[in-house]
């Protein structure tokens, strides 16, 4: 009989032991919904097709490609910032679309790329045999330098939009060439950390600062809590953006 109870008694313990987990869980998931970024109109317009850019939700995230012509290499892999929706970089990721590229932004698991990391997997694969460049914006560039340091040799290179190698991410042995963005009114990005984490920068390391710049308008997701506002607009600073990272391309191919 003693038995029994003792069963019982554990068989309840284990059943609301489990509900607290369940309840938990859900609640960090509403409450992450809840302070995620979402696309601006402007982001949601970037993602209907014009004729001139295929636009693909595939597994891990959004294909862009010129439609009916040759895209133009490197391919570029992204990986969104902390708790910003994929589509919330449709304008970016369009933009260089037009330039000729094929762009792949991640979707990454609750919006964080420290669930994603080896997202760009999937992407490398449907084009093994062309070149490509990793990225990311705050989080998901730490994310992506992490990704590029084990798999040199599947890439060209590594770019960083208000955001920087940290120590596990670390490219100075490596051969890959390295371009960091950043805007003077961002508000978000500790920079000290920045200026730390230069020594894990590899030598052919190349610095663009964007006069007006701010945090959130290196994609389209609205005002960043914390953020500074900015002295131009998101258009001019995703113009500033795909130049710096043209100029980069050209001295990738050299």
């Amino acid at each position: 009989m003693k038995t029994a109870q003792r069963n019982n008694k554990w068989k309840k313990i284990l059943i609301w032991s489990c509900l607290s987990v369940i309840i938990i869980v859900a609640g960090l998931f509403v409450y992450l919904q809840s302070i995620t970024y979402n696309p601006s109109e402007r982001a949601e317009a970037a993602l209907k097709p014009d004729g001139q850019i295929s636009i693909t939700k595939i597994k891990n995230g959004y294909r862009f490609e010129p439609e009916g012509a040759e895209t133009v290499e490197p391919n570029i892999v992204f990986y969104p910032g902390g708790l910003v929706e994929p589509a919330g970089y449709a304008p970016f990721a369009k933009k260089l679309a037009e330039e000729g590229h094929r762009v792949y932004v991640a979707n990454m698991p609750l919006n964080l790329a420290m669930f994603g990391q080896n997202k760009a997997d999937s992407f490398i694969e449907e084009h093994p045999d062309e070149a490509f460049v990793i990225g990311g914006h705050s989080l998901g560039g730490v994310f992506a330098s992490r990704y590029a340091a084990q798999h040199t040799d599947t890439l060209e290179g590594v770019f960083y939009l208000a955001s920087y190698a940290d120590e596990s991410g670390s490219l100075t042995e490596t051969d890959l060439s390295a371009l960091q963005i950043t805007g003077t009114d961002d508000g978000v990005l500790n920079i000290e950390s920045w200026e730390d984490a230069k020594i894990n920068l590899p030598e052919d390391t190349t610095f663009v600062s964007i006069q007006g710049g701010n945090h959130g308008q290196f994609g389209s997701y609205g005002e960043q809590k914390g953020d500074h506002t900015p002295a131009i607009t998101e258009e001019q600073q995703l113009e500033e953006v795909v130049k710096g990272l043209e100029e980069w391309f050209k001295r990738l191919n050299r």
